[in-house]
């Protein structure tokens, strides 16, 4: 019998995907947070970026990786380490390659609840640009059917990929992070100025654009920080930004995949500091939103 103390990743190693397949890791259905009314949200697989506070983890790697749970395994003899033969369920697959028409299909399936409450689907991740052109021709597809759209997208890319996916979309959830140029590439690996250029160009471009800002203690969390960013959003005429929290959700899933979880030991923002950070966007003449 083999015993095994901690958590095993494996990686599946394919082409990449392109305007007609893509690789995603999960579809949530019934949001609240990720734009206007009841939203199916679809998780692209695969991020450029570092953020040490991400609380999609799975979300990073571009490849289809397999975990197993340590509560559910049976320890067989011998273990295929396989997903599809594991016969407690104990290892499973994080992401899968999704084509246009089903991923249609399995959004349509919430059409009734998109209808009802004004909401639609929004594209989340990871980071939803690595796979504009497939993320483009699908929100084409859902525009002409009338339903409402949406991205969440760190705007990292080549304004070419970003601009023919923003304009298939009803707003785009922008997240600003860390906004001093050096400190944004050395710590999550951000091309700053391209992410403000692109936010620039989006709203020169007449798209809605909705600001969010993560509280990150260490980071994000400080005076300076949102003072830049608030400065950067009234230039631009933009007067709504979402305030993010800093939490610990994503900590279980650092444990499943076996990662160290760097920021377990910091607390999330307190009372008096999410307030504090409110206030100011309030005092700046901005509506302030906390959470998504």
């Amino acid at each position: 019998m083999t015993l095994f103390a901690a958590p095993r990743i494996s990686c599946e190693v394919v082409e990449p995907c392109g305007d007609e397949v893509a690789r995603i890791f999960n579809i949530q259905r019934y949001s609240l947070n990720d734009g206007q009314g009841i939203r199916t949200v679809v998780f692209f697989k695969g991020c450029p970026h570092t953020c040490p506070w991400c609380a999609n983890p799975e979300s990073v790697s571009p490849r289809i990786e397999t975990v197993r749970r340590e509560s559910q395994c049976l320890h067989c003899t011998p273990c295929l380490r396989d997903a599809d033969e594991c016969p407690s369920g104990a290892f499973e697959r994080i992401g899968r390659d999704i084509t246009l028409d089903e991923l249609e299909r399995e959004v349509l399936k919430d059409e009734i609840f998109f209808r009802a409450s004004g909401g639609g689907v929004t594209l989340s991740g990871g980071e939803v640009l690595m796979q504009a052109p497939f993320a483009t021709r699908f929100l084409q597809r859902l525009k002409r059917l009338g339903i409402q759209c949406a991205i969440e997208t760190a705007g990292d890319a080549p304004a070419s990929r970003l601009l023919p996916l923003a304009k298939a979309c009803d707003e785009v959830l922008f997240d600003l992070k860390i906004m001093d140029v050096d400190q944004a590439r050395a710590k999550v690996k951000m091309n700053l100025p391209r992410v403000l250029e692109n936010l620039q160009l989006l709203v020169r471009e007449g798209i809605t654009v909705i600001p969010r800002l993560p509280l990150i203690p260490g980071y994000t969390l400080n005076v300076e920080n949102l003072r830049q960013a608030l400065t950067l959003l009234a230039s631009l005429g933009i007067t709504q930004v979402h305030l993010l929290p800093f939490h610990q959700y994503g900590e279980p899933k650092y444990r499943l995949l076996g990662r160290e979880w760097s920021m377990k030991n910091v607390p999330a923002p307190s009372a008096q500091e999410v307030t504090a950070m409110r206030e100011m966007a309030e005092r700046a003449g901005f509506q302030v939103i906390l959470g998504g």
